[in-house]
């Protein structure tokens, strides 16, 4: 049979895309309460999280999805966003964090 050959890339972003995308839709439930602030950190780490899975994997097209959610979420400087428009940028969002983290192919580098 042989030994099996290594793996050449890892899907390490996918972990945090799947876990992202369960945040955001959670978060509707809180979206006009104080607790809200507890998604808003959430999603802006994860995002930045991806940002780097991204760059590793030389996936620059996916910073113009990732960059705008680590800002628009981000719980230090509040960008105020509220109705219907807000709720479809949790669940385009959601859908930017599945796609990102079930696409990025990330090199295994070898020490």
């Amino acid at each position: 049979m042989g030994t099996p050959a290594e793996p050449t890339v890892t899907r390490s972003a996918l972990a945090p895309g799947l876990l992202g995308a369960v945040i955001l839709l959670g978060g509707l439930a809180l979206l006009d309460s104080e607790s809200f602030i507890i998604i808003r950190y959430a999603v802006s780490i994860l995002a930045m999280i991806l940002c780097v899975f991204a760059i590793q994997a030389k996936a620059w097209l996916w910073l113009i999805g990732l960059v705008p959610i680590a800002v628009l979420w981000n719980p230090i400087v509040v960008i105020d966003l509220s109705g219907r428009g807000w709720v479809s940028a949790q669940f385009i969002a959601a859908l930017v964090f599945i796609l990102v983290g079930v696409v990025t192919k990330v090199p295994v580098h070898r020490d």
